[in-house]
């Protein structure tokens, strides 16, 4: 599914027109990821938690050359199943 037809589904599901849906599909997402930004957790109960996790410098190589590289820690957004997401896929 991508973004287009997630907002039609939405827009059916809500009973509203497809400019709103996409509204606030991207209110949503903005708001995620300005708290995300922020450093805080956005917590859905029942879907899930969008969270950062922060990934310590390590040690890899090119894969073209096979030369050794530093991969800088840096921060990145993950997400979290929660218990009714996972039971509704399982």
């Amino acid at each position: 599914m991508n973004k287009t037809e997630l907002i039609a589904v939405l827009a059916q599901e809500a009973g509203v027109t497809q400019k709103t849906a996409e509204e606030v599909l991207k209110a949503f997402t903005s708001t995620v990821s300005h708290t995300l930004k922020s450093g805080e957790k956005v917590v859905v109960t029942g879907f899930g938690t969008f969270e950062v996790r922060h990934r310590v410098e390590r040690q890899g190589k090119n894969p073209r050359t096979g030369e050794p590289i530093t991969v800088p820690a840096q921060n990145t957004p993950a997400f979290r199943a929660g218990k009714l997401l996972k039971a509704t896929v399982k």
